[in-house]
């Protein structure tokens, strides 16, 4: 009797465990389950929360997350769960998913349509935008993220559409070496040759540019400095540094 009496509080914990490993399944279904209920973070990691049920954010200070590349959102999720990309919020949400998970999730927004961003500027792009700086090994903004911020394809990815506040703060991170997850610190460079007036024009006139649909890589994106050759004469050099990790 004393040892059944015994054993039955190690049967009543494994009965709780697999209740949970049940429950922190079901929460992590799918993509949509994550970014509905925050996984097994809870509902205070749950994504619509700051990202919005349409994934467009709160076009003030949180980024648009709708349509973009599947392998850039990856990979960004990994880097906060790796503490490569330090967040305060943010990382503590990409903690709580597995591999898994943090892939489920980036390949939901990546398949949500962008939505129809209210802002829509004519205005020419700034002249920070299109210059480069071939001495440093730079190429312009545009060279790597398009003329009109929508992408270059897989790693180098869209920049468009996304508040301005938000876009001016990660340059100004990348500029001071609070936001790190790119090769060989080429972001960092590259943003150190803006003044802060020519970070708010970038920011702003990115914020007006219209969205471009994700390129569906459906894997993290890799350094592949072999790429650069592939490039256009004119942004050939600037590409021996290669933003892969973004904006």
């Amino acid at each position: 009797m004393r040892a059944l009496l015994l054993l039955l509080p190690l049967g009543l914990i494994a009965g709780c465990g697999e209740t949970s490993n049940r429950t922190g399944r079901a929460f992590s279904a799918s993509g949509e389950v994550i970014a509905m209920s925050g996984g097994e973070g809870g509902p205070a990691n749950a994504c619509f929360t700051c990202h919005g049920l349409d994934g467009g954010g709160d076009g003030v200070s949180t980024p648009r997350l709708a349509g973009l590349d599947a392998g850039y959102l990856q990979k960004q999720m990994e880097d906060y769960a790796s503490d490569l990309r330090h967040d305060a919020v943010m990382t503590p949400v990409a903690k709580e998913l597995d591999h898994a998970g943090r892939r489920a999730v980036a390949a939901y927004y990546a398949g949500m349509p962008a939505p129809a961003s209210a802002i829509r500027t004519a205005s020419a792009p700034p002249a920070a935008w299109l210059h480069a700086d071939p001495g440093q090994g730079l190429a312009s903004c545009a060279a790597c993220h398009g003329p009109e911020g929508q992408g270059m394809g897989p790693g180098y990815p869209a920049v468009a559409a996304q508040p301005a506040a938000y876009t001016a703060e990660q340059l100004h991170r990348w500029a001071r070496a609070e936001r790190r997850n790119d090769p060989r610190g080429v972001m960092r460079t590259a943003v150190a040759r803006l003044s802060p007036e020519e970070v708010r024009a970038i920011a702003a006139w990115l914020a007006g540019r219209p969205a471009a649909p994700a390129h569906g890589t459906g894997v993290a994106s890799a350094t592949d400095p072999a790429q650069a050759v592939e490039r256009p004469a004119a942004s050939r050099a600037g590409h021996r540094l290669d933003p892969r990790s973004g904006a």
